[in-house]
């Protein structure tokens, strides 16, 4: 290896593993030299889709630390494990990189991310939706001010998947398994950071879900910003995109995004004795990234490593999108509004 190599074990090699090793095993400098499943044929098998050796497969962390001495840690496990798996690499000297969420509780995400800043290490989580064209395009005019000042957004989510699974009988589906994806990147957007929440969660007569499956969330955010969310994941017919549907109001316009490619924004001027004034279109420009969700966090995150720069999605940032999720949780089992805390 050169001197620029590093070297990276992932952990937890279920379905998921194949968005990271497909971007990883692609990555010039970077070897995969563990896999680590609590079934060792399983990483076994994984390995072997990526022409990897049968001796990169470990049934435990511990042994893959002692025998590849890696310099990243890819966390792919379920999110009650996240913890132990990353304060383990990074007591080892290990850089992690993990799955969201964060952690399953504010408590055990704020030792994680004191522990990064122990070890000197960089802790980031996965947010693929950051590496998302379209929500550069609509962060990239919010943050030109082509609709003025940011005052009011708000976004509408409605799909009805049959998971199956542990999905169904969680408490809260939508917010905790889903709606990190929408805060975050409300956060991320906006630029702006949440204060507090009152959340409105339910579970309609005809869900197939055991949880609250739908939620009505009203955030106070920094500045001023009011972020409205609405979402179901037992919607029936005339589903929205993954992303939703995004409404911004700015002192000086609007802006819409349907989720996909389609972005709308009008700047209105008045004159006297107008009613409504006059609104003129904005064009939105097209942006193409080269490396998109999971491709484009993995291949930063090993430049982070190299360059000692920060990562888009460092834990001391993504602690925040998870402060959401878990205040939005406690208002709706407690019916109270909730400070959001991190």
């Amino acid at each position: 290896m050169g001197s620029g190599d590093l070297k990276a074990v992932l952990v937890g090699c279920g379905n998921m593993s194949k968005a990271w090793l497909e971007p990883a095993t692609k990555l010039p400098g970077l070897s995969i030299v563990g896999l680590v499943d609590l079934l060792p044929e399983a990483a076994r098998r994984r390995g072997a889709e990526y022409g990897l050796p049968e001796s990169v497969a470990f049934g435990s962390l511990t042994e893959a630390l002692s025998a590849t001495k890696p310099d990243i840690v890819f966390d792919v496990t379920i999110p009650a494990a996240h913890k132990g798996v990353t304060l383990e690499a990074l007591t080892a000297g290990c850089h992690v990189l993990g799955e969201k969420p964060m952690a399953e509780n504010i408590d055990d995400a704020r030792q994680m991310v004191t522990a990064a800043k122990q070890a000197g290490k960089l802790y980031a989580v996965i947010q693929n939706r950051r590496y998302e064209p379209n929500i550069r395009r609509v962060r990239d005019a919010v943050a030109r001010g082509v609709i003025g000042s940011l005052a009011e957004m708000h976004v509408d989510f409605y799909l009805g998947p049959h998971f199956g699974g542990f999905r169904e009988e969680m408490a809260h589906p939508l917010l905790v398994d889903m709606a990190i994806h929408t805060l975050d990147a409300a956060r991320y957007i906006s630029q702006a950071d949440p204060v507090a929440v009152y959340c409105h969660g339910f579970n309609p007569a005809h869900s197939w879900f055991k949880g609250k499956t739908s939620a009505v969330a009203i955030f106070e955010m920094s500045n001023g910003l009011v972020f409205t969310y609405r979402g179901s994941w037992c919607a029936q017919g005339l589903h929205t995109t993954w992303e939703g549907q995004w409404r911004l109001i700015g002192s000086k316009g609007s802006l819409t995004w349907d989720g996909a490619a389609n972005i709308a924004a009008q700047e209105v001027t008045h004159t006297p004795g107008q009613y409504f004034g006059t609104a003129t279109d904005i064009e939105i420009p097209p942006l193409s990234l080269e490396h998109l969700g999971h491709a484009g966090l993995i291949g930063e995150f090993v430049d982070c490593v190299r360059t000692g720069h920060k990562p888009l999605t460092h834990c001391e940032d993504n602690i925040r999108s998870l402060a959401m999720v878990l205040a939005a949780v406690k208002s709706a089992d407690t019916g109270q509004r909730v400070k959001v805390e991190w």
